[in-house]
């Protein structure tokens, strides 16, 4: 392997440690582009290559940004990884969306009009809490609006020492914007809603020619325009996934992010009278003392226990279906006629 190739896609000696002398010596370290339902498309110092997955590897479990180690066109398996973006899938399935992996700052982006949204923009930062990942909120369309610096506070207001870029996107220097976190050997994920720019904003890190469409003006919701997750090279180095955009962001295995996110509530809650407090009514519950006294949001609180039950029950009933779905058994329902 030329090291020097692949520390430009991201490889470091964490990577590293994690082969054996024999895979060094046959196989080649590959990072993952794109995936398909059949096949993975990865990059390495010999250039673009199509694999497809061994019997021992299914797609599901590859994510674009994976590293995985490959032998004559064959995906044997996946390294460790540094970092996992994922939610529960959209709708009422019981799977869980890998979005991507081994990132290092996540790109949150919405725009200055009625797409802005703080609870939906809380969600994301929560993923990348749970990742371990760095968050940078990308504000975009201000040229379309007379007081882009409130939503900047808006979105600063969420998380102490949150960084907050405010971009016009078609007009302003987007690569300059955003350059502390698209250096060489570095990946950023690109995440919003459609519409918001995330294409526009992708074209100036990468030079690509991707169609972009504007949102609509009755409602501030935009068209997809990406479709697929991919790995692409950044103009001044480094690398960028795009993601197709998402309104419903449910979370599930989040407990650790929703804790780090909101570290000054889970703190507090430990001051409350009794553990189980559910902070509603209960004498000396800290939480609503905190409110009384002005020092906490009502509306931030309540946020924070929503976030806290569904992901209970989404990673109770994502379990129940993995144990299910290990143990062959099948859900509860009526047994046919005849057995």
């Amino acid at each position: 392997m030329t090291a020097g190739l692949l520390a430009s896609l991201g490889w470091a000696e964490d990577l590293a440690a994690q082969l054996s002398a024999e895979e060094v010596a046959t196989a080649s370290a590959l990072r993952v582009t794109a995936v398909h339902r059949a096949r993975i498309e990865a990059l390495g110092p010999e250039g673009a290559v199509d694999l497809i997955p061994a019997s021992t590897l299914s797609t599901s479990q590859v994510a674009v940004g994976d590293w995985l180690l490959a032998r004559d066109g064959v995906a044997l398996r996946v390294l460790d990884r540094r970092s996992l973006v994922a939610r529960k899938a959209a709708g009422t399935g019981v799977a869980r969306q890998v979005i991507a992996a081994n990132l290092d700052t996540l790109l949150i982006v919405s725009s200055c009009n009625a797409d802005f949204n703080a609870a939906r923009m809380e969600r994301f930062l929560v993923l990348a809490a749970s990742a371990g990942v760095e968050p940078v909120v990308v504000l975009t369309k201000v040229d379309t609006c007379p007081d882009p610096e409130s939503f900047r506070a808006e979105a600063a207001a969420l998380k102490r020492g949150l960084a907050v870029v405010l971009l016009d996107a078609k007009r302003g220097d987007v690569r300059a914007a955003l350059a502390p976190w698209c250096k060489p050997g570095r990946t950023v994920a690109l995440l919003g809603s459609s519409g918001v720019g995330k294409t526009t904003i992708a074209n100036a890190l990468t030079g690509g020619q991707a169609p972009v469409q504007d949102i609509r003006d009755d409602d501030a919701k935009g068209r997809h325009t990406t479709t697929g997750r991919c790995l692409v090279a950044m103009a001044q180095g480094g690398w960028l996934i795009d993601t197709p955009g998402m309104r419903e962001v449910q979370l599930s295995d989040a407990f650790d992010g929703i804790g780090l996110f909101f570290d000054d509530l889970t703190e507090l809650a430990l001051q409350c009278k009794f553990r189980n407090c559910t902070h509603q009514a209960e004498p000396g519950c800290a939480l609503r003392a905190a409110i009384a006294a002005g020092e906490i949001d009502a509306v931030r609180l309540d946020r924070w226990q929503k976030l806290l039950s569904e992901d209970q029950t989404n990673s109770d009933t994502l379990q129940t279906a993995l144990t299910r779905a290990a143990s062959g058994r099948r859900g509860p329902g009526k047994r046919k006629p005849g057995r």
